[in-house]
């Protein structure tokens, strides 16, 4: 028996006894009304939020706010046309030169404005991390009220995903705030009407 077989072998008779995991508590957040409060709290964390009727209305939107902005990237192909930067290329590298990016996310949640995005949507996990400005494109019905509720939407999820929530900001130096510290500038959400 060699040393590495002795030492699995010790391992699999000392093992611990199995202790019953805690009860889970949930907590509910019951609002009035959801969409309201996910704009509350995006709108306390400097995101805005614009509701849009659909694609054709997202596309107007997108025109109007950053008309004059060169390295836009989005991942929604009714905006391919409003779009002038490739996320074709495979070298994350070249995403340091996105000035805005507009991209699809599944949902968001109200209690704390944040927004789940996956790899589903996603073609460079480090894109919504290194372009200057953001945008996420959601359902206007894909809000839910915690992160009860949101872990719940996740359970069928696999690959890589995060909760993203406001711009980056940071008040580490002397409690002064700093907008865009190690990511995004601004963050803009579109809650899509007709999905």
């Amino acid at each position: 028996m060699t040393s590495r077989e002795k030492i699995l072998q010790q391992i699999k008779l000392n093992k611990p006894a199995e202790t019953q995991l805690p009860e889970t508590t949930r907590f509910d957040s019951l609002y009035e009304n959801t969409e309201e409060k996910f704009i509350e709290t995006l709108t306390a964390i400097y995101t805005e939020v614009i509701v849009v009727k659909d694609l054709a209305a997202l596309a107007r939107k997108a025109d109007e706010l950053y008309a004059s902005v060169v390295n836009r990237a989005t991942t929604i192909p009714a905006l391919s046309n409003w779009a002038d930067f490739s996320l074709n290329n495979p070298d994350p590298h070249a995403l340091e030169l996105i000035e805005i990016a507009i991209l699809q996310a599944e949902f968001g949640v109200a209690e704390n404005g944040a927004i789940w995005i996956s790899d589903a949507h996603l073609p460079h996990r480090a894109l919504p991390f290194i372009t200057q400005n953001l945008a996420f494109v959601i359902p206007r019905k894909a809000i839910v009220n915690n992160m009860h509720d949101a872990y719940e939407r996740l359970t069928e999820t696999t690959g890589w995903g995060c909760f993203i929530s406001g711009p980056s900001k940071t008040a580490d130096i002397e409690q002064s705030l700093v907008i865009g510290a190690h990511g995004a500038r601004s963050l803009v959400i579109f809650l899509l009407e007709e999905a």
